[in-house]
């Protein structure tokens, strides 16, 4: 009771594809696929034809024949089911239902029916479960893909950190070299800047910075007994050179712009000022906490996994502020459980929430802002099966009406936190063109090469709560838009840690020094399946 064989054969009996199931020599099965045609052309109207050792049970398809051979002892009720199935998977694979398309696809047919079907039995799979198969996606190589994309985003921002520190020591060097002075004939002279400009060109003295920029001398005043000196001229050699730096300069920053940096335009300066690369203003500490989501929501309603973890770090720019404490304050969430870094005072923040180190004499390291993302002082965790704690919940309905398949989405945001850059993402069958949307309330698009349809909302705080989507597509199973990833972003966590002050431990009644404080809610993981 197996299947023997599973192939695809034009109106005339050529074989296109033909995958065996158990073992037959290459004779065998070429004489049993070369008697179809005849037995098909007796005239009978029925799906299979027996002979004395095998059945043929086959379905035309435009131009083609989806053909099982089986033998006599098979059931006929599944084979007709394998028929079916097969059947669908067809079209899928295929980009055209003749004989090129056939060959063109032959091998992913070949990888499609042998998930359909093991040593001749059949399994229990659907359409979506074979392309799933198939698609053969690893979640460990995305993961991967990820981490070394952001090593490489991080190498590129130390580059252009580093690229910038020493552009700034050029110029701090070249304002510097500004102050020597040339002596003419046997006296000697003694000179004061009265006015500079930046140009590119021009007479005076030229003189280069890490920019690319060029400091003219437009005049200065000599003094030497009693008499004054014009401004030499400097020689058009160096001008050139010094207009070659600008211009590639010049390219380095339009580039950084088509990469999508935000480049900082240099204010014009003003007469006997040298022009200086702009710099952000940064905190000298800064604290940021931070929690990430990983939920899972079922579709029929309910949570499978629902884990909240938070992180609170430090970052210190100067040396000379590194010896503090950081007094806290928690939203009271009895849910939430706290646990200090090993050498951090556990007893201080349990009574009196004050993190610091076990000895108050070590400081905190420091660095530049570049350098790490900061040294962690406190971690918590929060698992929760209470369906409303979940801050965004979807609700699918795909249903079937004739040629066509309805999906109707819809979310719900709870009113804890306000939603930013929130994107929906729903897998769609495989189409050969974007499906169609009749109503949004957002914004969408369609990534044809992950056939995944993604609804973005910008912001949802209490003007919009709910909203909902709705689109078209081809008859698929309803399994096949499962499951639905989301991600968002908010600037309020479960937590509501908030730092009130920073505590020095410096002696001489020192000032607090200033602080700034970042707090933010990510999703990790966050599906409905």
């Amino acid at each position: 009771m197996v299947v023997l064989a599973a192939s695809v054969l034009s109106k005339s009996g050529k074989v296109l594809v033909s995958r065996q199931f158990v073992d037959m020599t290459r004779i065998r099965i070429e004489g049993l696929l070369a008697a179809f045609p005849k037995l098909v052309g007796t005239g009978k109207q029925h799906t299979y034809v027996e002979t004395e050792n095998v059945r043929y049970v086959y379905q035309p398809i435009e131009a083609l024949y989806l053909l099982l051979v089986t033998n006599k002892q098979s059931n006929i009720l599944e084979d007709l089911e394998i028929l079916r199935l097969l059947s669908k998977l067809v079209p899928e694979y295929c980009y055209s239902l003749d004989e090129e398309g056939i060959c063109k696809t032959a091998f992913e047919l070949i990888f499609a029916f042998d998930e359909v079907i093991c040593l001749g039995h059949k399994e229990n799979v659907t359409v979506a479960q074979v392309k799933q198969y198939c698609e053969m996606e690893s979640h460990e190589e995305k993961l991967h893909k990820l981490v070394l994309q952001s090593k490489i985003n991080e190498t590129k921002d130390v580059m252009k950190r580093k690229a910038s520190e020493i552009d700034k020591s050029k110029i701090d060097k070249n304002k510097g070299d500004k102050g020597g002075f040339m002596s003419m004939g046997s006296g000697r002279i003694e000179s004061s800047f009265s006015d500079m400009s930046i140009s590119s060109s021009g007479s005076g003295f030229g003189s280069s910075s890490g920019l690319g920029l060029t400091a003219d001398v437009d005049s200065f005043s000599t003094k030497s007994k009693g008499r004054q000196l014009s401004s030499a001229t400097a020689p058009p050699k160096g001008l050139g050179m010094q207009l070659g730096k600008s211009q590639k300069t010049n390219q380095f920053l339009e580039s950084l712009k088509a990469e999508g940096e935000l480049i900082v335009e240099d204010v014009q300066p003003r007469a006997g000022q040298a022009r200086v690369a702009a710099a952000a203003p940064t905190d000298p500490i800064t604290l940021t906490a931070e929690e990430k989501l990983n939920v899972t929501l079922k579709r029929d309603g309910g949570i499978s996994n629902f884990d909240v973890q938070g992180t609170l770090s430090l970052q210190i720019l100067n040396q000379e502020d590194a010896l503090i404490q950081v007094q806290t304050e928690t939203g009271g969430n009895p849910g939430i459980l706290f646990k200090t870094h090993p050498n951090m005072n556990k007893e201080l923040f349990s009574n009196e929430n004050i993190l610091g180190l076990k000895d108050p004499n070590r400081p905190f390291p420091s660095g530049s802002a570049g350098d790490a993302a900061g040294v962690g002082l406190l971690k918590w965790r929060m698992q929760s099966a209470d369906e409303s704690m979940v801050p965004l919940t979807i609700n699918c309905w795909p249903s079937v009406s004739g040629n066509e398949t309805y999906v109707s989405i819809e979310y719900e945001a709870s009113a804890m936190f306000d939603l930013r850059n929130v994107v929906i993402s729903v897998p769609l069958p495989a189409l050969r063109e974007a499906p169609n949307v009749r109503q949004i309330d957002g914004e969408w698009r369609y990534d044809s090469r992950n056939s995944v349809l993604e609804w973005s909302i910008l912001l949802i705080d209490n003007s919009n709560r709910s909203g909902s989507m709705e689109f078209v597509v081809p008859p698929a199973d309803s399994s096949v838009f499962f499951p639905i990833s989301v991600r968002f972003s908010a600037t309020s966590t479960y937590s509501d840690l908030k730092v009130v002050n920073i505590i020095p431990l410096r002696g001489g009644g020192a000032p607090s020094p200033k602080f700034s404080q970042r707090t933010n809610l990510i999703t990790e993981n966050y599906q409905v399946v």
